[in-house]
């Protein structure tokens, strides 16, 4: 019997006949595992999980006699997932690179990139026969047919100067004798084309996944239920505001303060020294702080890390068409696009939200839903809720990607809960955390950073109101959650009497703080957002160091009980 009635019989439900394909075609799905893996355990394990997708998708596979094609594109996918950080595709290429050198030619005969790679098919052909197993061969094959499409971006005169460094491997010295061009406008063009071959293959690995969803049947449009209830501005610490909407719609019931707190986003302070740039309040580590902040309440998290480390510009302060979706559209395709997309996917599927940076501007929202037949993101940041095309994701003006998703949870206490935080907390303030290349001064030693700046007198004033801004909502949620831990804690089954203290310093703290949000009332009126006053004014500015004094005296204080707490809680 031949596959396409196999085929055809399997479709309707006759294991048997499906058997009989895995028996005729598994020694190749194996092959071509192991080509692309080049380790037989690996191989073996892709195969089988690829078998176990083509079962549940068959019925999706409308060509009967495209089984195999189909099959080997579920194996090839299967080994790029699990080869994870280095691309199957690069090693395929990075093998191949070599080969043109053995047809026995002059590179001065190789007129244009066509033509190499015209050759290397021939000559990888010619190898197929003697020295490569079909499997190999078919995968040589699809490797040259995806680098022609992506060099295929390249302008002739770039295409030429791309041939001759990265196949010739001549020097750039070299090539600009050749082309009669100066060294400098050589190393412009290969660095040129090197951004464009690589803009290309993300669209191409984009348009491939894409493909994928489609051939197994997963094409489809999701929306996160309830969104409406959990698309709140809730503080001014955004990134807090989409934890706890994930938190939510994963069923957990705790206050948003609560979060705030057990996450350390109530306590934290983060000063870029001299200006007090707008970006002080995201200059830290997205993936260490926010991963850890979700440790805290017993979740692990998965995330895709596309950040530049650098400051930028003040969104506020930039033409606003420079945020507009035109100005997206001009912009380079992220490279982390494919695993964000993937990972977004995953979630949503699952009825969680994704928290991600910089979807129209520089913080955080929350991606909420899809719709793969038009290519759009459901998406809310800052109070806006608007659609993003998936290539715009990571278009947005500083050009990242950072997207995290909750993954597995684990039961704890209160207690450990507790404890957690206020070690991470304890740690923040004597600035112990993951660097994020920002330069910007974290915990207790911010405030002198602040101070310095308000002498300097270099401080932008929307930054500083900004700032001034989103510590003082986030002292309020700090408030909020202490005096709520303390209440809570009876309800926590830790009645031992070495615990006692728990509620009395919580206490404590809490009201250091509420006396520290009174100076911050009036740094607030002296430097309202988003005009901001006039930060380096001398009278202003003495005025706002004698209030950060004050304000650093009390949360000095304040970090004493919670060192106590954090002692006691281990």
């Amino acid at each position: 019997m031949d596959d396409n009635s196999l085929v055809q019989q399997a479709q309707e439900g006759e294991r048997e006949a499906f058997g009989e394909l895995v028996r005729r075609h598994r020694s190749r799905m194996y092959g071509y595992a192991r080509a692309i893996t080049r380790e037989s355990f690996l191989a073996e394990d892709i195969v089988q999980d690829a078998l176990v997708k083509a079962f549940l998708h068959l019925g999706t596979l409308v060509e009967a006699d495209k089984f195999l094609p189909w099959v080997h594109r579920i194996v090839r996918n299967q080994a790029f997932t699990r080869l994870k950080k280095t691309s199957a595709r690069e090693r395929a290429f990075s093998q191949l690179a070599p080969m043109w050198k053995d047809a026995g030619e002059e590179s001065q005969e190789w007129g244009d990139l066509d033509r190499i790679l015209d050759r290397l098919g021939r000559t990888a052909a010619g190898k197929a026969d003697s020295q490569l197993t079909p499997e190999e061969a078919y995968m040589q094959k699809e490797t040259l047919e995806i680098l022609t499409g992506i060099v295929g971006c390249l302008k002739p005169r770039e295409r030429r100067i791309f041939e001759s460094h990265f196949f010739d491997q001549l020097s750039p010295q070299e090539i600009a004798g050749l082309f009669e061009l100066s060294s400098a406008n050589v190393y412009q063009i290969i660095s040129r084309s090197r951004k464009k071959v690589m803009q290309e293959r993300t669209r191409i690995t984009v348009g491939s996944y894409m493909e994928t969803r489609k051939d197994w049947g997963d094409m489809k449009t999701v929306i996160v239920p309830d969104h409406e209830s959990f698309t709140e501005v809730q503080s001014w610490t955004t990134a807090a505001d989409a934890l706890y909407a994930m938190l939510k719609a994963a069923g957990e019931t705790l206050s948003h303060p609560m979060v705030m707190g057990l996450t350390g986003h109530a306590f934290r302070l983060n000063i870029v020294p001299s200006s007090v740039h707008i970006a002080g309040p995201t200059a830290y580590s997205f993936a260490g702080v926010l991963s850890k902040g979700l440790e805290n309440i017993g979740y692990q998290s998965s995330y895709v890390d596309g950040m530049s480390g650098t400051l930028g510009t003040n969104a506020n302060l930039l033409d606003p068409s420079l945020l507009g979706k035109e100005a997206m559209a001009k912009r380079g395709i992220n490279q982390a696009l494919p695993e964000a997309l993937d990972l977004i996917h995953r979630s949503l599927d699952r009825g969680i939200p994704v928290l991600a940076w910089d979807l129209f501007l520089p913080e955080f929202g929350l991606i909420y839903g899809y719709d793969d037949e038009r290519h759009l993101l459901h998406a809310y940041e800052c109070g806006k809720k608007d659609t993003l095309e998936y290539d715009n994701l990571g278009r947005s003006v500083k050009e990242e990607i950072f997207v995290l998703a909750l993954a597995d949870s684990a039961g704890t206490t209160f207690k450990q809960r507790l404890g957690r935080a206020m070690n991470m907390i304890v740690d923040h303030y004597d600035g112990r955390e993951p660097d994020d290349c920002t330069g910007s001064v974290k915990g207790l030693a911010a405030y002198d950073a602040w101070i310095a700046a308000f002498r300097g007198g270099k401080i932008e004033p929307n930054g500083n109101a900004y700032n001034i801004a989103v510590v003082r909502d986030a002292r309020t949620h700090a408030v909020r959650f202490l005096n709520e831990a303390a209440e809570q804690w009876p309800l926590a089954g830790e009645t031992a009497a070495c615990f006692a203290d728990v509620p009395v310093l919580a206490h404590k703290a809490a009201q250091e703080y509420k006396e520290a949000l009174e100076h911050f009332s009036v740094l607030k009126d002296l430097f309202p957002f988003p005009q901001g006053g006039d930060p380096n004014e001398p009278d202003a500015s003495a005025k706002a160091i004698s209030l950060l004094e004050l304000i650093k005296e009390r949360e000095q204080t304040a970090v004493g009980y919670l060192r106590e707490l954090s002692d006691l809680l281990r």
